[in-house]
């Protein structure tokens, strides 16, 4: 041991030797509260080691004595929630989605899951509850492209809309009357004119009156005469003040200029029957189901 420790004359403590600006370190010991506790802990981590998942090797991990991790308690947790919709379930596979309807307590179970899986899958591009975005229906309305009835909703939801991977999709696409050079820059004002005129919005009759011509050679076909759309070729109702994609002269311009095309997945590929049958509940449901 060394002779020459320096002992501090007020605390009697032993100093560790350093010196600054006259001021002198004590060398203070640990609360010994504070050591106990530390050495505890490591004694904790070690047996932590050993009972749960831990150190990784060369091919795999240790998966510790207790042989539990989160992921066996999610696949549990799992594992008891589809054992418990699994009546449900059964019940779903074996009924029309027009039955399902009809049944108080699947109703209510397909609203719950249909209303999750809305908000997993939907909601990003249709916002929450259905409410809609620019480009992107709300299901709110009566406003339905490809039709709001229980099976139109959940044929809709199986095939997608315009989507190249699922042969069966609904698929109809609103020409690019300007790009294409189907329309002089001329014709495409007019018709817009006589389009807005549905809502008596047109500011220029005359150019309206030509349009109305323009309407029955080019646009009629899918539109319906009277600009109501047909919903057998998702062509949408021009006559309300329902606009996907923006009402105003330079957005209707745009779009009959360079046309729409509007995609949505083939849910059918993505998700089981039963899922699909409880979304189009909930679907349905949101105000706008015919």
């Amino acid at each position: 041991m060394p002779t020459n420790v320096e002992k501090d004359q007020v605390s009697g403590r032993e100093t560790t030797g350093h010196e600054w600006d006259g001021i002198k370190e004590l060398n203070t010991p640990l609360p010994s509260w504070w050591v106990y506790v530390f050495w505890v802990t490591i004694i904790w981590s070690v047996g932590y080691w050993v009972v749960y998942p831990s150190w990784p090797t060369a091919t795999d991990y240790l998966k510790g004595t207790f042989g539990t991790t989160n992921r066996t308690q999610l696949h549990e947790t799992m594992a008891n929630v589809a054992a418990e919709r699994a009546p449900y379930m059964e019940r779903l596979a074996a009924l029309d989605v027009s039955e399902v309807v009809n049944d108080p307590e699947l109703l209510n179970f397909s609203m719950a899951g249909g209303k999750a899986i809305f908000a997993d899958n939907c909601a990003p591009c249709h916002g929450t509850g259905g409410a809609g975005n620019p480009g992107f229906p709300s299901l709110q309305d009566d406003a339905w492209l490809w039709g709001g009835s229980l099976d139109a909703i959940n044929e809709t939801l199986h095939v997608g809309i315009r989507w190249d991977a699922n042969e069966d999709t609904r698929l109809n696409d609103m020409p690019a009357f300007g790009r294409d050079g189907l329309l002089e820059r001329e014709d495409i004002s007019d018709v817009v004119q006589f389009v807005m005129g549905y809502s008596n919005r047109a500011t220029d009759g005359d150019a309206a009156q030509r349009g109305a011509i323009v309407f029955e050679e080019n646009c009629a076909a899918c539109h319906g005469d009277n600009g109501k759309g047909i919903q057998e070729l998702g062509a949408p109702n021009l006559t309300d003040a329902i606009w996907l994609y923006g009402g105003d002269q330079a957005t209707l311009t745009d779009t009959v200029t360079n046309s729409r095309r509007g995609v949505m997945p083939a849910w059918g590929d993505r998700l089981d029957e039963e899922t699909i049958k409880m979304l189009t509940v909930y679907v349905h449901s949101l105000g706008g189901g015919q």
